[in-house]
């Protein structure tokens, strides 16, 4: 493989990893804030055990996302170095930002809420862990800030070959970031409610704390309901916002080689010849595509074929078709797992209180744990992998941006690649060990203990 290829697989492998924590981390913080404040404000000792329960869940989760998250600022000056040279005008703002800010906020609060139960009033505690989950949320967004320039590149000037900020408002203001917050917020709000629901799930199946875990559970399936309408909801309206701008990851997206009639029809099902440029099979759902793009029963759909002749005319000789199958089913997989979480949400909204009575619901909960975390992944590969051959779209190649292999050889980049992954395996059978302990343990254990995490 050349060190282009490696440097992608290693990003891609590290970035994925990190992934399984953020959503996560977003979601749990602010679930674990409306618990604490329901403690404040109804008085009720139930709420306070739980808080502290899934606090333990959201420490643990958090050391780990931080830990993994590390290895990725190094690969900007290891692999990436073109990269870094390129955009790090504009990509050192909002991740400044970040880190100084909303990173150290999060980080700072964290502690005084950990060893300050019972130390401080009721009131100002739980104001800790709002600020908590505001400092999380806040790191995502600057992160997306980021990475929506990527995407969608504003506010910029481009001198001695270099991307240059113009304006940081306009940086902030990329209608591109405001979808993918939005998307990424509901996102972890469904993830923590799923891994909320499936422990509970856990306890009432072996009839334990009945009023505690079926509290959970009833914050879990509200979570998930919100989190679940409002991601499809969200992530509709992202993909017609890149049918207008990414035209061509949205072909992608729909495996559309050739333009599509009007009205276009939606692909359920196509077998993809990437060599070929055809689709060998493909079932589709007439009138379906005009719908979804465009809100209405009409328009046609441009296909990539189309596209890369406009693209060629634009930015010259090259193949702009990104790698079909991966964007393509990503896509697909993505969006069939959060039509069956929302499925699992109405059907414990219709099991109100009456959780522990269906014995299916309870181990289906446990089954669905990892189902955010798969369309989490799938989505993050639809805006990643749909994007190439761009690094910047329309601005920089991936083949461009990455370290000389003068200076760092793909026998280097395999090598970091090997050890990175398999300090990424360990750290990941380290969580997830911690996470099954601490999540068995009965919810009364888990509040006796004072600090952060008691081995």
């Amino acid at each position: 493989m050349t060190e282009v290829a490696l440097a992608r697989l290693q990003f891609a492998t590290t970035t994925t990893f990190h992934f399984f924590f953020v959503p996560l981390t977003l979601g749990l913080a602010i679930l674990v804030a409306v618990m604490e404040t329901l403690y404040v404000t109804r008085d009720d000792e139930k709420y306070k055990r739980m808080a502290k329960f899934w606090g333990h869940l959201f420490l643990i989760n958090f050391a780990i996302g931080v830990a993994t998250g590390l290895v990725q600022e190094f690969q900007f000056g290891m692999n990436w170095s073109e990269y870094s040279r390129f955009m790090g005008d504009i990509f050192g703002v909002p991740l400044a930002i970040e880190a100084l800010l909303a990173f150290f906020m999060e980080s700072t609060f964290i502690g005084v809420w950990v060893f300050g139960w019972d130390k401080l009033p009721k009131k100002l505690h739980a104001a800790l862990i709002w600020l908590v989950a505001l400092g999380s949320n806040l790191s995502a967004f600057w992160i997306l800030a980021a990475n929506s320039f990527m995407q969608h590149p504003t506010g910029y000037v481009l001198r001695n070959g270099r991307a240059e900020l113009q304006s940081f408002f306009a940086l902030v203001s990329n209608p591109n970031v405001w979808f993918q917050f939005w998307h990424v917020f509901f996102a972890g709000m469904s993830t923590a409610a799923f891994v909320i629901m499936g422990v509970s799930a856990w306890h009432l199946l072996r009839g334990r704390e009945l009023p505690e875990f079926t509290s959970s559970m009833k914050i879990g399936v509200i979570a998930a309901l919100v989190g679940s309408i409002m991601v499809a909801t969200v992530g509709h309206f992202q993909t017609q916002y890149i049918i207008r701008e990414q035209p061509m990851k949205f072909a992608a997206m729909e495996a559309v080689w050739e333009d599509t009639g009007d009205p276009a029809p939606w692909s359920l099902f196509a077998i993809i010849d990437e060599n070929r440029q055809t689709n060998t099979v493909n079932i589709e759902i007439p009138y379906l595509g005009s719908l979804l793009s465009y809100n209405k029963l009409s328009g046609s759909i441009t296909g990539m074929k189309t596209i890369q002749k406009e693209y060629e005319a634009k930015y010259g000789p090259g193949n702009y078709i990104p790698p079909v199958k991966w964007t393509y089913w990503s896509f697909r997989v993505m969006v069939l797992i959060g039509g069956l979480m929302l499925l699992l949400a109405l059907w414990g909204l219709a099991l109100w209180g009456r959780f522990e009575t269906s014995r299916a619901f309870l181990i289906s909960s446990i089954w669905m744990v990892a189902s955010p975390f798969i369309a989490n992944s799938t989505g993050w590969w639809v805006a990643e992998i749909g994007r190439q051959p761009w690094i910047v779209q329309g601005l920089l190649k991936t083949a461009d941006a990455v370290t000389p292999a003068s200076v760092v050889s793909a026998g280097t980049v395999l090598i970091s690649l090997i050890g990175f992954n398999l300090l990424y395996l360990i750290l990941g059978l380290i969580d997830l060990g911690l996470m099954i302990k601490f999540a068995q343990r009965p919810m009364n254990e888990v509040a006796e203990e004072e600090g952060a995490l008691v081995y």
